[in-house]
């Protein structure tokens, strides 16, 4: 299982630890986004200072309807425990952890600020 928070401004946080496979990790708070279907995004500093590799271009659309080409990079993420390889987008905002992140896992969010962020597998 793990936990994380809701923060002032009513969105649930987790503390992720990410890297590239041959680094030490580092840690990143990163706001849960139902929105998004893929599994990570990250600013292209934290990219750059995790020398993650480039994979490809990916064409993705935001919840306005338009569409942004993003650059996908791999990265390695401990998730429940695991170590998992995933891809990661490079986007100038929060770090968000998308839908395929969470994909076989339970949410649940108390919704107030201070309020617990629980994810368990489902198994």
């Amino acid at each position: 299982m793990m936990q994380g928070f809701v923060n002032q401004n009513g969105e649930a946080i987790i503390r992720l630890a990410v890297g590239s496979a041959d680094s030490p990790k580092q840690m990143i708070e990163a706001l849960i986004d139902t929105g998004f279907t893929g599994f990570l995004s990250l600013p292209s500093s934290t990219i750059a200072s995790l020398n993650l590799p480039w994979i490809f271009r990916d064409l993705g659309t935001l919840g306005d309807g338009s569409e942004v080409v993003f650059d996908m990079y791999r990265v390695t993420v401990i998730w429940d425990g695991q170590i998992k390889v995933i891809d990661v987008a490079a986007s100038e905002s929060t770090p968000l952890v998308g839908m395929s992140l969470l994909s076989g896992f339970k949410v649940q969010i108390e919704v107030i600020e201070g309020g617990n962020v629980l994810i368990e597998a489902l198994n």
